[in-house]
């Protein structure tokens, strides 16, 4: 029988008497996470030695340490505006972040927040590396005696659901079940922000243990904060949204090049004939290549696709909302197969109107926008939002095989990496020494999927430049000490460049065709290791076209489309002013430009010397319109000398 309570103090009374003083502990990724009760928690085993936690989550979101200077000056009021001033971060993140974790907890991850755990020590000896299919019977197999998890309450009903995260947790009781282990204390904690998503992701209130139902308003929910797309990425997005064949599937991941290629997308839809021209300009002939004609193409979407994903964001919103993401599915073979091969009944297609999904995601995760719209769709839209376990969404091996590759048809994996190698292997969540990024997720689950489905296609899109700081460094290595996605499932790749179709490839062909993803500053070293290898003739010269591969000539092809507004700088919204965005760009210009002694003294004495217009409303926003002092006077000026290098 479900145990209501109303608060911190009595909800830890109930655990501690039904678990002990040993808690086992699992958490969902992301949003679904319940803060409060896990800070409680936190306190009380850290003031307690005679108990232990051990924490199994993922993805544990909390807000960017604010750092000193002007990095603080920028981030401070931002953050408290944008998350609000009573955020609970998580205490067990912070701890880890200051390797400053008590001996009698410890917490165990699969995906961490990208970067911020690499100088951890705590955090990388305790990240499990797994694909995130294998995550529920890992969990389960580590004898969990609680799971927690927040939820959404029926609009005026009794039913809970898990909304924002039904991924794991019902795959992991089911593998609870079939290893024979006690079914472990459920608790929910609800959240009044969190929108009210029906269907798969509903239980009914018994199905907890206890519920937590906390009085008063409740903190903010975690909204990622909306930054700007580079020409790099618009260009990766451009080239990427080519390859999505109308009628067919849809998968993408997290970040900037999720949003850039749903952007692009829109554009397809929307401005067919400006597309063409961004397209003709990046690549003369690339639109009505064989690849493209084949695999993807160019013209508005006429059947729509159909959003297969383990994380739902503003991407999958901006579709469904541009008249894209509208192909349906049921579940039922015999129907998909007759509406596939355009066969469908007058049943079939008023079965597809009354209970035809058109997006499957397992997670969703993005801005607010995303989560008004979640929690403001009219219920005849949201009848065709499932969310669902990630067993069905990331494999195909869950039982209904057969039915899935139906409704998969011509599916599209997008994800990101960090690097590919010249020989088609992918870099994407780990660095050389083996220190954690982020995570496997499911990228590698979407990966294979794509060569299991007859019709369906891999692609890994990555920048063809990493810096840090004032130092460039090629994202296309001809070797690299740890990779995620295996050589042998190469397939697609995308860079700002191009795009190399990997599929079937030899060797030599493979690395010819990666040569044209590459920035030509490192074509020659990457060319010179290729015929040391042995993978390219000696006598194999440099390859034209791949010459004028520059963040210059890239940014030329760009900016008329920028100019005209077809490109924005935050395609989706942005959280930011309109003078915090052109701090953005000024600040990242300023880091880069004093990245090195050299570059910090001549910027310096540039500020200095050398009188800049003056934006009184960012200098306000920084607080530095009247600067005290010679520190905050040497700031404004810098801060000015930055806004005019970044004018628009």
């Amino acid at each position: 029988m479900t145990n209501a309570v109303q608060s911190l103090e009595a909800t830890l009374e109930e655990i501690f008497r039904r678990t002990g003083p040993r808690l086992v502990v699992a958490a969902p990724l992301g949003l679904g996470k319940p803060h409060r009760l896990l800070n409680a928690l936190y306190d009380a085993v850290a003031g307690d030695p005679s108990r232990t936690m051990h924490l199994f989550t993922a993805l544990s979101l909390t807000p960017p340490a604010l750092g000193s200077g002007l990095q603080r000056r920028f981030l401070e009021p931002f953050l408290a505006r944008h998350f609000g001033e009573d955020f609970p971060a998580l205490k067990y993140v912070h701890a880890l972040r200051q390797n400053a974790l008590p001996e009698n907890i410890r917490v165990e991850e699969f995906y961490l927040q990208s970067g911020a755990m690499l100088g951890s020590h705590q955090a990388q000896q305790d990240y499990t590396s797994l694909n995130y299919t294998h995550v529920a019977r890992t969990v389960a197999a580590r004898g969990i005696n609680m799971l927690v998890q927040k939820v959404a309450r029926e609009p005026g009903g009794s039913r809970l659901s898990l909304s924002c995260n039904p991924d794991l947790t019902f795959d992991l009781l089911d593998e609870v079940s079939l290893q024979g282990a006690a079914r472990p204390l459920l608790v929910a904690e609800v959240d009044p922000n969190l929108p009210y998503i029906g269907g798969t992701a509903c239980v009914d209130a018994d199905f907890f243990d206890l519920v937590l139902d906390l009085p008063g308003p409740a903190p903010k929910l975690f909204a990622l904060p909306r930054g700007p797309i580079s020409d790099a990425d618009l260009a990766i997005g451009l080239y990427a949204s080519a390859l999505v064949k109308d009628g067919g599937t849809l998968q993408i991941g997290i970040g900037s090049l999720a949003e850039a290629l749903s952007h692009a997308l829109v554009l397809r839809h929307t401005r067919p004939q400006h597309y063409r021209l961004l397209l003709d300009s990046l690549s003369p002939g690339f639109a009505d290549s064989a690849l493209v004609r084949e695999t993807g193409g160019v013209e508005p979407f006429q059947q729509g696709l159909y959003g297969a994903s383990e994380m739902v964001n503003d991407g999958f919103m901006r579709l469904a909302q541009a008249g894209i993401l509208k192909r349906r599915v049921v579940d039922d073979i015999e129907a998909m197969q007759r509406i596939n091969a355009g066969q469908a009944t007058t049943d079939d297609i008023a079965r597809l109107e009354r209970e035809g999904r058109w997006l499957d995601g397992a997670f969703y995760l993005g801005s607010n926008d995303l989560y008004d719209w979640l929690r403001d769709m009219p219920e005849a839209d949201k009848r065709g939002l499932g969310m669902t376990r990630i067993s069905h969404i990331n494999e195909l091996y869950g039982g209904n095989e057969a039915l899935e590759r139906v409704q998969r048809r011509h599916g599209r994996f997008f994800n990101t990496c960090m690097m590919m190698t010249a020989l088609g292997a992918a870099v994407s969540d780990a660095l050389e020494d083996g220190r954690v990024v982020s995570g496997v997720g499911g990228q590698y689950n979407f990966v294979a999927m794509a060569h299991a489905l007859r019709d369906g296609r891999s692609v890994l899109m990555f920048r063809a430049v990493r810096e840090s700081g004032a130092k460039a460094s090629s994202s296309l290595p001809w070797n690299y000490g740890h990779t995620t996605i295996p050589r042998h499932l190469r397939d697609i790749a995308v860079t700002e460049y191009g795009v190399a179709d990997l599929r079937g490839a030899s060797d030599g062909e493979c690395v010819e065709r990666m040569l044209g993803l590459c920035d030509a500053r490192f074509l020659p070293a990457l060319m010179a290791e290729a015929r040391r290898a042995g993978k390219l003739p000696a006598n194999r010269g440099d390859p034209a076209a791949a010459t004028a591969n520059t963040p210059g000539q890239l940014k030329a092809k760009l900016r008329p489309y920028r100019q005209m507004g077809l490109l924005p700088e935050y395609p989706f919204g942005s959280d930011f002013t309109l003078a915090e965005q052109r701090l953005v760009r000024a600040l990242d210009w300023l880091k880069s430009a004093t990245a090195t002694p050299g570059g910090k003294l001549t910027t310096i004495a540039t500020a200095l010397v050398r009188a800049s217009p003056i934006d009184h409303e960012a200098l306000q926003r920084m607080q530095l319109a009247e600067p005290k002092g010679f520190g905050e006077l040497l700031e404004a000026r810098l801060v000015s000398l930055a806004l005019r290098e970044t004018s628009l």
